[in-house]
């Protein structure tokens, strides 16, 4: 989503591939690198590309980078993603801040025997994306002059786009964006203690009624157009309030 290209002066940049025990990156438009850096006083470490279970990668790859973030003392998680829109109020362009998800994709990253010390056996996740975090998120966008939207995603497996009954079932159960990645990452995160800020890029709106076929093409240069206002906007966040995190 371009956040790292908002970094000041970056220190070091590693290949995910350069990295042990990191899967290897198939998804399409990601560079597949670890950028560290600072944006005003807040030190981060930015992540460009991440992994899916679509990939035949399991939940536990899915989320292992943000293991690894949690060893490394990071207590701050901002997630992006591209999505599909689903509420009929939302256009191609829009920002959403996650208020909460739905996890479609049939699996969850904390099933098996749980290590006591990245967290509780069951992590409550009736604030799964921190409220304050969301706030703040909202009082940068006022400032740039950014319209944000706030509601919840739906993450599927993937890899297949949805079908019109499919979303017409997603808005029944109260979903306003869907994609294939962020649960994941979100539900080891909330496990580890982090505070997590979700962002949804909307590259299309879904109408049941009057389905258009889509393709990943067309998503990517969609979310490459509105990239650098997400990017603006998660700088703006963390300039405006004292953070330390991961992009």
């Amino acid at each position: 989503m371009g956040a790292a290209a908002q970094l000041e002066d970056p220190e070091a940049i590693f290949s995910f591939s350069d990295i042990p025990g990191f899967p290897t990156l198939m998804a399409p438009g990601q560079t597949g690198r670890i950028s560290a850096g600072k944006i005003g006083s807040t030190e981060l470490l930015a992540l460009e590309g991440r992994f899916h279970l679509y990939e035949g990668h399991s939940p536990e790859a899915v989320a292992f980078p943000v293991r690894v973030m949690q060893e490394l003392g990071i207590q701050t998680l901002i997630l992006s993603n591209a999505a599909g829109g689903i509420n009929p109020h939302f256009s191609p362009g829009d920002i959403m801040i996650l208020t909460d998800h739905i996890n479609l994709t049939g699996q969850n990253a904390l099933v098996g025997p749980n290590e006591e010390a990245w967290g509780v056996r069951f992590p409550d996740m009736s604030q799964a994306y921190d409220r304050p975090l969301s706030r703040m998120a909202e009082k940068a966008a006022a400032t740039l002059g950014i319209s944000i939207q706030k509601g919840i995603y739906a993450g599927l497996l993937g890899p297949s786009l949805e079908t019109p009954a499919e979303t017409r079932y997603l808005r029944t159960i109260g979903a306003d964006a869907v994609g294939f990645s962020t649960v994941h990452e979100t539900l080891v995160a909330v496990h580890a203690g982090m505070r997590v800020l979700g962002l949804s890029l909307i590259t299309n709106v879904h109408d049941p009624n009057h389905p258009q076929p889509l393709t990943s093409d067309q998503v990517i240069l969609a979310g490459k157009a509105s990239a650098s206002t997400l990017a603006t906007l998660i700088r703006e966040t963390f300039a405006a309030y004292d953070l330390h995190g991961i992009l």
